[in-house]
């Protein structure tokens, strides 16, 4: 028997005076979360929420996320973290394909009333009976109408609560995928799956209770990256987790120094954020000296950003690699190897990792050959909830194929190409992104970019680079095109470019390449 909320509970019992939680001026113990945690398991099991019963959440990186997390998880129930960017339409659909039985939401901001947006979205979904509003003032009344105040419902719960047994197998939690090849579906994740991945990300990253590490976090806790890699990992080894509520640069350094932050971890944009932010008065020094590891996933990490945040803070960014039906963590730059630069390292403990064709067959060519990611081992998901046809299409004999393209070299270690969706075929030759990308980043004035196939009579695709320039730099569309030109084949290189002064980004900070073409 076994219930993920033990990575709370059982630091809870060994340090219950360390701060668990930052965030701005305020602090909480872990035995503080802890009491706030089992008052929400108490407030669910009032309203007869039962085990494997789902509940929502939607909130920013706040410290009621783990309280309610938590909560769900010891009541035995079912955690479905929202992206709080879901308007009420999104947010009707998880609930109703998730079948959720109540509903926690922060009141959001007036630039993201996120809980309005979860209210219209529940009204719409007759099987979701309780909706629990999280003010931003918790003195003030509900903001919303109708909604039932969240710190009202909890104040008189009990702060002791005996956890709820659960099975290894059992569903923990529900996180959706982005639906970019159709409607979003939710990646079942067990306790087991969740629980090897922290274990293994404490291997991989040398964490221990006796080191005391400080995350800084700024990947949203609803996201598989986060909420295993900094929460769940954090959590189990008695850590302290700065949150920020959203991505800034500036502040996010601030915080660095003053918190003396020893693990960062991010997605490529957030690393290109930090060294685009950094001036005079930036002391690097005290940074690098607290700092132990730089993690990068998510995305693939341009090689430039790699080899300048390595000069700048003298740390390695560890990159590795996983989605959300993989818990999220599947290979890594492991500690006692030498790292490659642009690879995604090798697979994580008890995972097996294979290329394969189209049909399923093995790809067993050379260090160029290319072939998609198939993945088996703890780390896999139970399938698609409710959806038995999807889990069919990825699943066969225990592996997972990805929907990502690599190469593996003679040592094992694997890299990145791309997406099979975002591979580009130009006059019937294959072009992948990121190749582009990687080239583009090495020019002077180019400072971020995405690369995309837009549709052309000729050649059926042809490639267009979307650029952001690098701070004064001055380059025309026509100057970049012929410089790409010399660099590349000449199926390869861009004919389009085109300056842009922002690129559109999920929560996650993943580039949104859908919306640019």
């Amino acid at each position: 028997m076994f219930n993920l909320s033990v990575m709370l509970e059982d630091s809870a019992r060994q340090v219950p005076d360390r701060d668990a939680i930052v965030f701005g001026d305020k602090r909480f113990t872990y035995a503080q979360v802890d009491s706030m945690a089992n008052q929400v398991a108490n407030l669910l099991v009032s309203r007869n929420v039962r085990p494997g019963d789902k509940v929502a959440l939607s909130c920013p990186n706040l410290p009621y996320f783990p309280a309610i997390y938590y909560g769900i998880l010891k009541a035995g129930a079912v955690v479905v973290p929202l992206n709080v960017l879901f308007k009420a339409r999104e947010v009707a659909y998880h609930l109703d394909d998730s079948e959720a039985r109540a509903y926690f939401c922060f009141e959001g901001t007036a630039d993201l009333p996120m809980g309005q947006a979860g209210w219209e979205g529940f009204e719409q979904v007759d099987s979701c009976e309780d909706f629990f509003v999280i003010p931003a003032d918790p003195s003030g009344p509900s903001p919303i109408e109708g909604a039932e105040h969240y710190f009202a419902a909890t104040k008189d719960q009990l702060a002791t609560f005996e956890t709820r047994l659960t099975e290894p197998g059992d569903t923990a939690v529900i996180l959706y995928t982005s639906g970019t090849t159709g409607q979003p579906k939710g990646a079942e994740l067990s306790h087991a799956n969740l629980a090897f991945n922290v274990t293994t990300s404490h291997r991989l990253f040398e964490m221990l209770p006796t080191h005391h590490d400080v995350h800084l976090v700024t990947l949203p806790l609803f996201h598989s990256f986060g909420q295993t890699v900094q929460l769940n990992t954090g959590f189990g080894v008695g850590a302290t987790l700065v949150l920020m509520a959203r991505f800034d640069p500036a502040e996010a350094l601030r915080l660095m120094v003053a918190e003396k932050v020893t693990i960062f971890a991010g997605v490529p944009t957030m690393y290109w954020g930090l060294l685009g932010a950094l001036d005079d008065s930036v002391d690097v020094e005290a940074i690098s000296s607290n700092l132990r590891h730089a993690i990068a996933g998510g995305a693939s990490l341009p090689v430039e950003i790699l080899r300048e945040f390595k000069d700048r803070f003298h740390v390695q960014i560890l990159e590795g690699y996983g989605l959300s039906e993989t818990s999220p963590v599947a290979t890594f730059s492991h500690l006692d190897r030498e790292p490659k630069a642009g690879s995604i390292g090798t697979p994580i403990w008890g995972i097996e990792v294979k290329l394969i064709d189209p049909e399923w067959g093995d790809v067993l060519g050379g260090a160029d050959e290319i072939g998609e990611i198939a993945i088996r081992g703890h780390n896999v998901m139970k399938g698609y909830y409710n959806r038995p046809d999807e889990t069919a299409a990825v699943m066969r004999e225990g592996w997972f194929r990805t929907g990502d393209l690599a190469r593996r070299d003679e040592d094992g270690f694997y890299y990145i190409v791309d997406r099979v969706k975002d591979m580009i075929i130009r006059g019937g030759f294959n072009v992948y992104p990121r190749e582009i990308e990687e080239v583009l980043l090495t020019h002077p004035a180019v400072s971020l970019v995405a690369v995309v196939g837009v549709p052309d009579e000729q050649h059926g695709e042809e490639v267009k680079a979307y650029v952001i320039k690098a701070p004064d730099a001055e380059v025309s569309e026509d100057e970049l095109v012929a410089w790409s030109q010399d660099q590349m084949a000449s199926y390869k290189y861009p004919r389009v470019v085109e300056f842009r002064s922002s690129l559109p980004m999920t929560a996650t900070g993943k580039i949104l390449k859908r919306e640019l073409t």
